[in-house]
C-alpha cells in the first residue's frame, strides 16, 4: 500500500515541526550549556554545548531538504550533512575526553548544568521518537538519521548527568570521559550509516509490517531493541 498524497502532505509538515522545535531547543541548549561550563570550566558542560550546535545543523539539513517541493531529491545531500555533524561531534567528544583523562582541568559543581541535563534527558526521547516514527512511515532516510541524532543527545544528557553528579558527590573526575568516548563510538557508527545512505529503517509502515526481508543485514529495526 503506497501512501496518499495527504498523508505524505501531512508527516512533512509534521516532521518540518518537529525539526523546527528540535532546533529551537538546541539553541536554547547550547547557550545555557556553554554559559554554565564557563563558568563552572567543566568541559563536559562546554562539550554539551558544542553537540547542540551539531545537532542544530544535523536538524537544519533536514529543515532544508523538507523546504522543497521534492524532499527525495535532497536527501543524499542532507544524509551527507548530518554524516559529518555526526563524525564532528565524534572529534569534539573524543578530544575533549582524552583531555578530560589527562587532567586537564578540574569540573566545578554547576546546579543549572544538573538541571539542563535532566531535562534534555526527559525531552530528547519524545522528540527523536516522534520524528523517527513520522520518518520511518514516509521512508524518509534523513529524518531518520536526524532522529537518531537526537537521541544520541539523549545519551550524552544521561553522561553529563551522570559525570556532574559523580564529580559533584564522590570527586569522580573519570568517569564523564570514560563514558563519552563510548558515544563517540556510537556517533561514528551512525555516521558511517548516514554516509552510506543506510535507510534500512525508513521504510514505509506498509513494509514494515512485511517484516524484515528489506533491511539490511543487522539492520536495528530487525532486532528486538530496534522498536
Amino acid at each position: 500500500m503506497t501512501l496518499d498524497l495527504a498523508r505524505r502532505t501531512a508527516l512533512r509538515r509534521r516532521i518540518r515541526l518537529l525539526v523546527g522545535v528540535t532546533i529551537t531547543y538546541n539553541v536554547i541548549e547550547a547557550a545555557v550549556a556553554i554559559t554554565a561550563g564557563a563558568a563552572a570550566s567543566s568541559a563536559a558542560l562546554i562539550g554539551f554545548g558544542l553537540d547542540s550546535i551539531v545537532e542544530v545543523a544535523s536538524a537544519a539539513a533536514v529543515a532544508w531538504q523538507f523546504s522543497a517541493a521534492d524532499p527525495e531529491r535532497r536527501e543524499k545531500a542532507a544524509l551527507r550533512v548530518i554524516a559529518i555533524s555526526f563524525f564532528a561531534l565524534a572529534a569534539y567528544v573524543t578530544f575533549d575526553a582524552v583531555r578530560a583523562l589527562l587532567g586537564a582541568g578540574e569540573a566545578e559543581h554547576s546546579t543549572p548544568g544538573l538541571i539542563l541535563a535532566a531535562l534534555s534527558l526527559l525531552v530528547m526521547p519524545f522528540l527523536s521518537g516522534a520524528q523517527r516514527r513520522a520518518g520511518r512511515e514516509l521512508g524518509s532516510a534523513s529524518a531518520v538519521a536526524d532522529s537518531k541524532q537526537t537521541l544520541l543527545c539523549t545519551y550524552l544528557s544521561g553522561v553529563l548527568l551522570a559525570g556532574l553528579a559523580l564529580n559533584s558527590l564522590f570527586g569522580w573526575s573519570w568517569a564523564d570521559p570514560i563514558a563519552a568516548l563510548i558515544i563517540a563510538a556510537v556517533a561514528v557508527k551512525e555516521g558511517r550509516e548516514a554516509w552510506r545512505g543506510d535507510a534500512c529503517c525508513a521504510v514505509p509502515a506498509a513494509t514494515e509490517e512485511q517484516g524484515c526481508g528489506t533491511c539490511a543485514p543487522g539492520c536495528s529495526c530487525c532486532s528486538p531493541s530496534g522498536g
